[in-house]
C-alpha cells in the first residue's frame, strides 16, 4: 500500500464554471485490450449520444492497454475523424494502470469511464457526472444492485457479484452497494490527491479507489443503471476474483494498522455553502461526542466488571485503582482511534502518558467519593458504591473529555483558528497534465506510468484560458 505521497486536505466543493472554449469539462476514458471488433461501434455510438445529450464539451479517451491485434489502429482513426476522440497507448497491461495514467494527465474536471462493451445504458452517464459538476459529491457510480436498477446477466455472475459485495461489506465494512460496475465518475481535484494512494494497477483498482474514498469521509453518488450483461467478455473471473480477495487482504491490512493518511483527506467545514458564514464551529464535535459517549459507555462497563472482579480479594481502594487503571488505558486507545481519528503508531506513548495523567485526575475524583461514602457509614452496602462510583465517573467522564479534546488529542488546525496549511500550498500550482513532456500525437504518445507529482492545491478549479492549451492533447 502506497504511503510515500503527501496528500493535503481537499477544498471545499465547488459547482464547476462553464468551461472556456476548447476545454472540456468531462473526459471518459474507455480502457481496452484487443477489441478490434467493439470498439468503433461503441466509441462512434458514445459520440453521438454525449453529442446530443450533453450540455457541455466533452472528450473520449481510448487508453489502449498493450493491445496486439489491430485495436491500436482502429483507435487511431477515430480520433483522426472525431476530433473530440483521442487515443492513447501504453505499453503495459491492467486496467488500473490505464486509469490512473490518464486520469492523471488529464485536464478536465470530471473524468469518467466505462467499460467498451457498453453494458449501461449510456442514459445513466449525464445523472452519473451531474453531481460531480454541481459540485454536492466527490465520486459517482453506477450500480447494478439498487432494487431501481435493471439488470439481465447470468446465475454465475450475479452470484460472484453480490458475494463480492458481501465481502467488501463483511471485510473492510464498504457501504457503497457495487464496486465492479464498470461506470464510474470523479472529480479531478478528488484523483488527483487519491490516485497516489492506489496501489492495485488491475481490476481491483475500482474497488480499492472506492473504500479509501468512503474511509476518507468522501461522497459517494450511486445511480441505478439499467445493464445487459456481454456474454462475450474476456474477462478471466477465477483471476479476476482471486486478485480481488488479495486486494482485500492488502488494504484491509493497511486500514487496520493506520498506515494510509487518510484523516488528511476530509474536507473542510463549510462545504456546504450555507455554512461558510458560520464563524467559530467546532470541526467534529457532535461526531466525537457520539464517538467519546460509545466508548464511554463501554469503558464504564469494563471498568464495573473489573472492580466487581478485584473487589473480591482486595479493598474498595485499591479495586477501584487497578480498575480505573486498566480501563484508562484501554478507554485511552479506543478514543485515539475511534473518537479522535489518530491513527499509527506516532504519538501513541506520549498518548498513553497524557491520559494517564488524566486517569490520575479520575481516580482523585473516584477515591475521593470512596473516602466520603466511607466516613458517612463505616460499612456502606457494595450496590451503594456502585452508584457513588458511577457518579462519580460521570463528572470524570465529563472532564475527561475536554482534556482529551483540547490538550491530548488536539486538532491542530482547529486550535489556531483555520486549517493547517500544508508545505506545499506556496507552491505555483500547475495542473498535473501540464508538466508531461509534449508527444508527437496523441493516438501515438505513452504517458509516463507515475502518480501524480503534486498534491492539490487548495483553491476551486479554474479552466486553464486556450493559449495556455496545447492543440495536440485535444486531438
Amino acid at each position: 500500500m502506497r504511503t510515500d505521497s503527501s496528500p493535503g486536505t481537499l477544498p471545499a466543493r465547488e459547482h464547476l464554471p462553464a468551461a472556456g472554449a476548447g476545454t472540456p469539462v468531462l473526459d471518459v476514458v474507455i480502457p481496452v485490450y484487443n477489441e478490434e471488433k467493439d470498439l468503433k461501434p461503441c466509441v462512434r455510438r458514445l459520440h453521438e449520444h454525449l453529442t446530443r445529450t450533453f450540455p457541455y464539451a466533452f472528450r473520449i479517451t481510448i487508453a489502449d492497454n498493450a493491445s496486439t491485434d489491430s485495436t491500436p489502429h482502429v483507435a487511431g482513426r477515430l480520433a483522426e475523424r472525431l476530433p473530440e476522440v483521442r487515443s492513447v497507448r501504453l505499453e503495459q497491461k491492467g486496467r488500473g494502470r490505464a486509469l490512473r495514467t490518464v486520469w492523471s494527465a488529464s485536464d478536465a474536471p470530471v473524468l469518467a469511464y466505462m467499460d467498451v462493451d457498453l453494458s449501461t445504458d449510456l442514459n445513466a452517464l449525464l445523472p452519473l457526472v451531474a453531481p460531480l459538476i454541481s459540485g454536492h459529491s466527490d465520486l459517482a457510480i453506477g450500480s447494478r444492485l439498487s432494487r431501481s436498477s435493471r439488470v439481465v446477466r447470468g446465475a454465475k455472475r450475479e452470484f460472484i457479484s453480490r458475494s463480492y459485495n458481501l465481502i467488501l461489506r463483511g471485510s473492510l465494512q464498504a457501504r457503497f452497494s457495487d464496486a465492479q460496475c464498470g461506470f464510474k465518475a470523479i472529480r479531478r481535484d478528488v484523483a488527483q490527491v487519491l490516485l497516489p494512494l492506489v496501489e492495485d494497477s488491475g481490476w481491483f483498482f475500482d474497488t480499492e479507489l472506492l473504500v479509501l474514498s468512503e474511509r476518507a469521509g468522501l461522497r459517494i453518488h450511486e445511480v441505478p443503471v439499467d445493464w445487459v450483461d456481454d456474454p462475450d467478455s474476456t474477462v478471466h473471473i477465477v483471476k479476476t476474483a482471486t486478485d480481488d480477495l488479495k486486494g482485500v487482504w492488502r488494504v484491509g491490512k493497511a486500514l487496520a494498522t493506520g498506515s494510509l493518511p487518510l484523516d488528511r483527506l476530509a474536507r473542510p467545514f463549510g462545504d456546504d455553502p450555507r455554512d461558510r458564514t458560520i464563524q467559530d464551529v467546532p470541526q467534529g464535535l457532535a461526531r466525537q461526542l457520539v464517538g467519546f459517549c460509545v466508548v464511554g459507555a463501554l469503558s464504564t462497563l469494563f471498568y464495573l466488571l473489573l472492580y466487581s472482579g478485584f473487589r473480591t480479594f482486595t479493598g474498595s481502594q485499591m479495586a477501584n485503582g487497578l480498575a480505573l487503571l486498566v480501563s484508562a488505558v484501554a478507554n485511552t486507545a479506543a478514543n485515539r482511534r475511534l473518537t479522535f481519528g489518530v491513527r499509527g503508531r506516532g504519538g501513541a506513548v506520549r498518548h498513553q502518558a497524557q491520559g494517564l495523567v488524566v486517569f490520575g485526575i479520575g481516580l482523585v475524583l473516584t477515591s475521593g467519593s470512596l473516602a466520603a461514602l466511607n466516613t458517612a457509614t463505616s460499612d456502606p452496602a457494595h450496590s451503594t458504591e456502585l452508584a457513588v462510583l458511577v457518579a462519580a465517573n460521570l463528572a470524570a467522564t465529563v472532564l475527561r473529555f475536554l482534556l482529551f479534546r483540547a490538550w491530548v488529542f488536539p486538532d491542530r488546525g482547529r486550535s489556531h483558528g483555520t486549517p493547517a496549511e500544508p508545505s506545499w500550498q506556496d507552491a505555483p500550482a500547475a495542473p498535473a497534465w501540464q508538466d508531461a513532456p509534449a508527444a508527437p500525437a496523441w493516438q501515438d504518445a505513452t504517458l509516463p506510468l507515475q502518480p501524480v507529482r503534486s498534491p492539490l492545491p487548495t483553491r476551486p478549479y479554474r479552466p486553464s484560458s486556450p493559449s495556455d492549451l496545447d492543440p495536440r492533447d485535444f486531438r
